[in-house]
């Protein structure tokens, strides 16, 4: 393949080089002979060269693109051939090579400025699809995508949360996370190998039970190292939000626009309300930090302190709720025995 393309590229540069060279010397001779060969030799170099590094930037480009910047990109690049299909004509009456070498220029120069033009315009909501509002815009434009970092998958309840039909869109897990993930379960430290084996099988159960589409994906960002930036980067790239339970990582996205899910957040709002009271039974299992004070918790992780319970560590008591406390660790709930 490397041999046509080099011949293919001797070819166009002998060419091109044969009309430079009668374009400046009126008598074919030895310095339009020199030229031709120059430009037959450079084209036969870099036409190969050339071909493989934008295939490879282009395959770069188009990874880390979302579906409809990539849609907007090939449209403005046809708009703008077209648009220099219509100043061909004119510049074709140049005189040679302008007429040959001006309508190339002009047909890239073009399809480039519509590819990017377009690609930047803002994207159209798409029929049907759920809108997300941004601070002083009026609509916005679906999510396509949620991407999952790697403290979401070891913890496990994304694959609950993605059972129940909740999530909208496509499931995004870089490639990159899951390799994460593969570092950590080979870690000679037991603990952290065993948080890496269960994200595995989180996410194998991810795959098998989901409502929603997962796909493992090979994008990727060269503007940061740590997979955290890697994941706010392609996040602003995809203009998707990010699923974490991680608070530095729900920090840093916030800080830079992106939209964070946190499942420790979403916990948070759907666990029961009690108010000051209201009657429930708890198990209470242990001592509390004041003296008399008994701790226990409910099913979904609430403790309740229950004043005077020390008596009743190890049965299961009805008590009343006084009080509600709403902390950075989670909701507390004070209460005292019936």
């Amino acid at each position: 393949m490397i041999w046509v393309l080099g011949a293919l590229g001797l070819i166009l540069g002998s060419g091109m080089g044969w009309q430079v060279g009668t374009f400046f010397f009126s008598r074919v001779g030895l310095y339009v002979t020199l030229i031709t060969a120059a430009c037959g030799v450079l084209g036969a170099v870099f036409l190969p060269w050339g071909l493989r590094a934008g295939t490879s930037w282009l395959g770069r480009q188009f990874q880390r693109v979302g579906q409809i910047r990539l849609e907007a990109m090939l449209i403005g690049a046809f708009l703008g051939l077209a648009a220099a299909a219509f100043l061909t004509l004119p510049l074709s009456l140049l005189p040679s090579p302008w007429q040959m070498i001006l309508p190339c220029v002009l047909a890239l120069a073009l399809a480039y400025v519509g590819a990017v033009s377009l690609q930047m315009a803002p994207p159209f909501p798409r029929r049907g699809s759920r809108q997300r509002l941004t601070p002083g815009e009026g609509e916005g434009y679906k999510d396509q995508y949620v991407l999952l970092d790697t403290s979401v998958i070891i913890d496990g309840r994304i694959a609950d949360i993605s059972r129940t039909g909740f999530i909208d869109g496509t499931m995004l897990i870089p490639r990159f996370v899951l390799q994460e993930l593969q570092h950590i379960a080979d870690s000679p430290d037991m603990l952290r190998r065993n948080r890496g084996r269960r994200g595995l099988d989180m996410l194998n159960r991810l795959q098998k039970e989901s409502v929603v589409p997962i796909r493992i994906t090979d994008m990727d960002t060269d503007e940061a190292e740590e997979v955290d930036g890697k994941l706010v980067v392609l996040a602003h790239e995809l203009d998707c939000p990010i699923i974490t339970n991680d608070y530095n990582l729900n920090r840093v996205a916030e800080l830079q626009g992106v939209t964070v899910l946190n499942i420790n957040e979403l916990a948070n709002a759907v666990k029961a309300l009690f108010l000051p009271g209201e009657s429930l039974q708890v198990r209470i299992i242990q001592e509390g930090k004041e003296v008399g004070q008994g701790v226990g918790y409910l099913d979904d992780g609430t403790m309740v302190v229950v004043e005077d319970g020390r008596r009743h560590i190890g049965h299961t008591t009805e008590v009343i709720v006084t009080k509600v406390l709403q902390t950075a660790a989670g909701r507390m709930i004070f209460a005292r025995p019936e």
